[in-house]
Order: C-alpha cells, then sequence, then structure tokens
C-alpha cells in the first residue's frame, strides 16, 4: 500500500517593504537614535509613539533624507537608500506629511495638489504653471491625477478655494492629498490629528483606513491613543531615541515600562476601551 505523502504547509512571511538596521543618529555628542530596528511590512498600518524628545521625528527625516544617518541603513523595497537626497527617496514611493501644516495658503487647493504631483510630472513644477510644450504633452495626465486625488479626499469641490481659507480639519486633509498626489507606495504620517477637534479626528481616522485599502503601507506618528488603537495592529515604541517596545496594541498597552515613561494616565482610558 502506497502511504499518501504528508501535506507540506508553506507559510508566507510577511513582505518588508521598509527595513531600518542598526540606524543611529548623532547630534554632537548627543545621540538622538540608537541602534533602532524596525521592519514595516507591506499594507500594514504601524504606529510608532513615544514621548517627546523620543526620536520619532529624526527617525522620519532619516527615512526620507532629510537627515543622514551616523550608523546603520535603511532599505526600500530591497534596496538601500540610505545614501539618497530626499527628492531621489520621494521620487521612489516614499511619501511623508509633517507635524505642522506645509500647504501653500496663498495657493488654491487644485494649485497645492499640482505641486504635489511634480515629481511624477514630466516637465516639473514650473512646467506646470507655465504651461511649456512638454508639460502640454504630459498635462492632461497630471490633471487626471490631481481630479483623482481631490475626489478621492472628498475635496473637489473645494478645488479653486484659496487653501489658507480652509478650515483647520480641511487644510490637513489638503496636506495629505498633496502627499497622496506623488503616488507613493507608503506614507509616513507625522501627527496627522493634531488640533483636530473629535469629529475632524474622526474623518481622518476613515481617510486613512480608505487609503489603506487602496495599497498603500502607512506608518503614522501619534500622541492620540484613539488613533493609534482605531488604526493599527502593531506599534514600536520609542524612548530617549531607543526602540522600548514593540508588538500588538494589547500588548505594548499594557508593558509595564511603557505605561511609566509616556502612557501613564492614559491607560485608564486604554483599559476602559478594550
Amino acid at each position: 500500500m502506497i502511504e499518501p505523502l504528508n501535506k507540506i504547509t508553506t507559510k508566507v512571511e510577511p513582505v518588508a517593504i521598509l527595513e531600518v538596521k542598526k540606524l543611529s543618529k548623532d547630534f554632537g555628542g548627543l545621540r538622538a537614535i540608537n541602534q533602532i530596528d524596525v521592519d514595516v511590512q507591506e499594507g500594514e498600518i504601524l504606529g510608532v509613539i513615544g514621548p517627546n524628545g523620543s526620536g520619532k521625528t529624526t527617525l522620519y527625516n532619516l527615512i526620507t533624507g532629510f537627515l543622514k544617518p551616523t550608523e546603520g541603513q535603511i532599505r526600500f523595497k530591497g534596496k538601500p537608500i540610505t545614501s539618497m537626497r530626499s527628492h531621489e527617496i520621494a521620487a521612489r514611493g516614499i511619501g511623508r506629511t509633517f507635524q505642522l501644516s506645509s500647504i501653500f495658503s496663498n495657493l488654491s487647493v487644485r494649485e497645492n495638489v499640482i505641486i504635489g504631483s511634480h515629481l511624477r510630472a514630466r516637465d516639473g513644477i514650473w512646467g506646470s504653471f507655465f504651461r511649456t510644450k512638454s508639460y502640454k504633452e504630459g498635462g492632461a495626465e497630471l490633471e487626471q491625477r490631481v481630479t483623482k486625488t481631490l475626489t478621492f479626499m472628498g475635496m473637489e469641490k473645494q478645488a479653486d478655494q484659496v487653501a489658507g481659507s480652509l478650515p483647520y480639519g480641511d487644510q490637513r486633509k489638503l496636506e495629505l492629498a498633496t502627499t497622496l498626489a506623488l503616488d507613493p507606495e507608503i506614507l509616513l504620517l507625522d501627527e496627522p490629528a493634531t488640533g483636530m477637534n473629535p469629529q475632524e479626528t474622526e474623518t481622518m481616522i476613515n481617510l486613512v483606513k480608505l487609503i489603506q485599502e487602496q495599497g498603500k503601507t502607512i506608518v503614522i506618528v501619534e500622541h492620540n491613543m484613539k488613533v493609534v488603537m482605531e488604526l493599527c495592529r502593531r506599534i514600536v515604541v520609542l524612548d530617549y531615541g531607543v526602540k522600548i517596545a514593540e508588538g500588538m496594541p494589547e500588548e505594548v498597552t499594557t508593558n509595564e515600562k511603557v505605561i511609566s515613561v509616556y502612557l501613564g494616565r492614559k491607560r485608564k482610558w486604554i483599559n476602559a476601551k478594550s
């Protein structure tokens, strides 16, 4: 009798789209980031939390090329980007928002998104404004991308409105729209819900979920734990430039070290929500 073959089950490991290995950054005698390892899995929403001064923004600046590391490596889709300039990294497919709104307040909503699209435009940003021949040849594609982005963000009716006249929550949405216009594969969001009221915060949460559903990978730095708990299935915690914890929300929020250095009085709120 022939024995049946044993069924072989192959475990599919998550694919890391972004890899940070042994990353360190010194400013004079101060080490702002110390030997950090972080892998971002394709399609996930990863949360990065920690007290002010823990190194979150420095980490973003290193990943996006605004700063160069003292030590360590950064790889995107398996290829090193450590020595690349910020615009080269953005062109590769890494988009980033900032803590403070970075829109051009005197320009229209549409013009802001056009500026955000310039790395994908054949003739760059100036071609879009001066209507060069090269721009006109690729202009239809650019206009389509801008319109598609505004529609996705629910801002198509505000396209001709001056950006600075928008309510605060819509200004933050516009900043996100300008980043999305680059069609990045991974988005680094830096405190997107800062200063928002509860309704604006809920709108932002739903937008981030929709963006992930479009196939984007997202890393989010955020102090608002409601946002983190609703969006993230994995969280990294930094303190004084060191990664002190990593895991699922329920693991991180019950970690005594994380509670002592960061969550503190937020623990009661988190426990009430769990």
